[in-house]
Parts: C-alpha cells; sequence; structure tokens
C-alpha cells in the first residue's frame, strides 16, 4: 500500500462526508448526533480549531483526522484528534498511520502530549490500537455512552507524551 496523508481542502468534504456518515449513522464509536446531516457533519469536523488531513491511495481518501489543542490555556499543549477510516480501509493500517502521521504533526506545532477524552471503550480495536502506541488509560467514565446495540458502555480517556 502506498499511502501518502495531506492537509484536507474544501475540495475533501465529499469523500470525508462518505467516511463520516456511515460511522456517524453506527452510532458506536462517536459522541455525535446519529442523524447528523452532510453540513453540520463537514462543519464539525473542519472546525475552526482543527486542521483536518486526510489519507489516500491512488487519489482515493480512505481516513481523515482532525488535530487541534486538546483545551485553552493552561491546558493547550496537550494535542486531541479525532480519527475515521472508511471501511476499505479496515485492516490496513491507515488508521496506524494517521496516528503516527498526528503524532509528528502535534510534535512540530509545539504540542507536548496527546489526549483523547472520549473513547468509547466497546470499540476495541481503537483502544487495542491506541494503546499498542503508548497511550495509557487514565480515566474511566462509566456508563458515559449510550451504544445503540450494547446500552449503556463505559468511555475511556487515554494519554500519552510525545
Amino acid at each position: 500500500m502506498t499511502l501518502s496523508i495531506r492537509p484536507a481542502t474544501p475540495d475533501d468534504a465529499t469523500a470525508i462526508w462518505a467516511i463520516l456518515e456511515p460511522v456517524i449513522r453506527a452510532g458506536e464509536a462517536y459522541a455525535l448526533d446519529r442523524d447528523m446531516g452532510e453540513a453540520d457533519a463537514i462543519a464539525y469536523w473542519f472546525g475552526a480549531d482543527k486542521d483536518v488531513f486526510v489519507a489516500e491511495e491512488d487519489g482515493v481518501v480512505l481516513g481523515t483526522y482532525y488535530l487541534r489543542a486538546n483545551q485553552a490555556g493552561g491546558g493547550a499543549h496537550v494535542a486531541n484528534c479525532g480519527y475515521m477510516t472508511g471501511a476499505a480501509a479496515t485492516g490496513r493500517g491507515v488508521a496506524r498511520a494517521m496516528a503516527l502521521h498526528s503524532f509528528e504533526q502535534a510534535k512540530a506545532r509545539g504540542f507536548r502530549a496527546m489526549q483523547y477524552n472520549f473513547v468509547v471503550a466497546s470499540n476495541t480495536r481503537a483502544v487495542g490500537l491506541w494503546q499498542s502506541l503508548g497511550f495509557a488509560i487514565v480515566g474511566r467514565l462509566p456508563a458515559a455512552f449510550d451504544h445503540p446495540a450494547l446500552g449503556s458502555v463505559d468511555a475511556l480517556v487515554m494519554f500519552r507524551t510525545l
């Protein structure tokens, strides 16, 4: 696989929506309204506080992530990201490649750590990936996520230094 990761442009919105929509509709990994429309989802993903990237192979967007400060002021040295991959990217290392890319981008922007505030505990692929990349579970929010099939599940706070 020859994967490249680059900053997203407005021209990527359609491809990004094709990735976001199934994840949002499934309601299993992100605390977003499952009925969120395209315009709102793109506005959320491309928020003014975020730098957005896409991972592509042969011009086909397979994944996307955003990078931002986790908090303002005294917490602005800690980065936060959100990642989504398309179904065609499952098991191909796209999420790992985007995570590694995000670590480098975060360091280049002066961030000293990265924190994921709300990792759905039942999303075992993501939890396993983050742990394999050095993240520790530093907090557990009991029954904080209403999973459409599993009911109330925990959400995790995960952290690593850069």
